[in-house]
């Protein structure tokens, strides 16, 4: 298995450093913002949808 092994040589610190970077960026700035949008997003969603059925927040209306 020379094959392997020559591999495993070309992985040198800044080609490792250049991938980390990569997928810490993709990161940071790809899939983090989406779900937190995606959570804020699914958080106003509940709450509107319970107060469509349950009716908005509030003191109960008077019964004149």
């Amino acid at each position: 298995m020379p094959e392997l092994a020559d591999a495993r040589k070309g992985d040198d610190p800044r080609s490792r450093r250049r991938i980390e970077l990569l997928a810490f960026l993709i990161l940071a700035f790809g899939i983090w913002p989406l779900v937190a949008v995606g959570v804020v997003g699914g958080y106003g969603f509940l709450v509107w949808m319970f107060q469509i059925v349950f009716g908005p927040p509030g003191p109960p209306a008077s019964l004149h």
